[in-house]
């Protein structure tokens, strides 16, 4: 595929990740998309074929780069495993805030409960990412780094859960932190390191095997 093709595209993602994040998978249309894109809906159907589809593909660009990303820090074995959750958490947080759009969509679907195919086509994108981080755990846990009774599961609940109800309840979230945190001056500046510090530090106590620390 040439460039030109490559950006258009990039473009039509672009536009229906900010489109499917504001609306909704069910309130958004390719019509709606493919104006916004300046692009017809010949081109629009070429690429992706429907909706779900495109809705797919928004998806998988993102989740993708954050799986490959998650292998290589994985397979990497020149540093230990508590290394390779901070670098974790300090990916996590960058990608969190620089693709706020991004994670709105995906706890917009996630929270829907829906049992249909393109539920579960996403569900099982996301646990690839949810596996490269439970063996990054199993290997603290088997080379002793990492506490034998840690609860694998409680922590990627953890590290996902605190990012959802901040980000996903503003109202709520901005009256307790002091802060708009729909600002993304605030996201970027205050929001971003408090939350790459406070799971740091909680995870570290929780995870790293006391005779390890002392």
């Amino acid at each position: 595929m040439d460039k030109d093709k490559i950006d258009k595209k990039d473009h039509i993602l672009d536009v229906a990740e900010r489109v499917f994040s504001e609306m909704g998978f069910d309130g958004s249309s390719t019509r709606m998309i493919s104006g916004e894109a300046g692009v017809n809906m010949a081109m629009l159907n070429y690429y992706f074929g429907s909706k779900e589809g495109l809705f797919l593909a928004v998806i998988e660009r993102k989740i993708t780069s954050f799986q490959n990303i998650l292998q290589i820090l994985g397979n990497d074995e020149s540093i230990s495993s508590w290394a390779k959750i901070e670098s974790y958490i300090d990916i996590y947080g960058e990608r969190v805030v620089n693709h706020n759009c991004f994670q709105k969509l995906l706890y917009q679907e996630l929270t829907m409960n829906r049992r249909t195919e393109l539920a579960e086509t996403i569900r099982n994108m996301l646990m690839k990412s949810v596996s490269e981080l439970f063996r990054i755990i199993q290997e603290g846990i088997d080379n002793g780094e990492f506490r034998k009774d840690t609860d694998m599961q409680m922590v990627v609940s953890t590290l996902y859960g605190t990012k959802n109800f901040i980000l996903n309840t503003p109202l709520m979230s901005s009256t307790m932190l002091g802060y708009d945190i729909q600002d993304e001056k605030v996201l970027e500046e205050q929001f971003k390191p408090r939350i790459k510090k406070y799971l740091k530090t909680l995870l570290k106590a929780y995870l790293v095997n006391e005779t390890i620390m002392s």
